[in-house]
């Protein structure tokens, strides 16, 4: 619910003429159904979307769009959740690779070709309220809400040739995660999803070891 604003934007951005929305398809409740293709937006993790995809994908063309911020905004409003307090923009900035961070626990799914996945790069709010019982870590500050500002580009992951981009053309062969993570760059845990990922689709392969660190090579 803390994400509803957000959602109900993208959706928004996102139709096109003749689009049907909310449409219960093979007893789930799809965002947007758009002739043959069903269209799921999901602000959220991907983990809860596992078992909604894999029946879906048994009989439709499902495409999974996923806003991920390039921009951040941090609102603190007030008590009464109307009046600003404060305005700022976060030093966190969001990369494309970050979407392997929910991608990884869809890793088995990702060979359908059935399966399309659309990355929106967003700039955005995220509307904090204090409470009691909210995070220590933000001194109780609790996120309430998200807002779209603008979509800045969308990405099209639909094949794996869409995904093959993620392996740098200087990477050495065979190579590591750590050789992946420092041609990237990128942070060492994203670098692991992203082999992942991409053995799962059949993009690279195991080939060996060095010492403790599995080896692969492009296939």
């Amino acid at each position: 619910m803390g994400e509803r604003s957000l959602h109900a934007a993208l959706k928004q951005w996102y139709a096109d003429p003749g689009d049907r929305f909310e449409v219960t398809v093979d007893g789930f409740q799809v965002d947007i159904v758009r002739g043959d293709l069903l269209i799921e937006i999901q602000t959220r993790s991907f983990g809860a979307l596992k078992r909604k995809l894999a029946a879906l994908l048994e009989h439709r063309r499902v495409r999974l769009v996923y806003p991920l911020p390039v921009e951040k905004w941090i609102v603190r409003l007030a008590d009464d959740g109307l009046c600003v307090v404060s305005r700022r923009r976060s030093t966190r900035h969001g990369k494309l690779e970050d979407v392997f961070i929910e991608l990884a626990s869809l890793a088995k799914l990702l060979g359908n070709p059935a399966l399309q996945l659309e990355v929106l790069l967003t700039r955005e709010e995220e509307l904090r309220r204090y409470s009691k019982s909210g995070s220590w870590r933000r001194r109780g500050w609790g996120t309430c809400d998200r807002r779209l500002i603008e979509v800045v580009r969308r990405v099209r992951l639909h094949s794996p040739e869409d995904l093959r981009c993620f392996v740098p053309d200087d990477l050495p062969e065979p190579f590591s995660v750590a050789e992946l993570a420092a041609a990237g760059p990128y942070a060492r845990p994203i670098a692991g999803r992203i082999a992942y990922c991409l053995r799962h689709m059949g993009i690279i392969e195991p080939t060996g070891k060095r010492g403790n660190a599995i080896l692969y090579r492009e296939r």
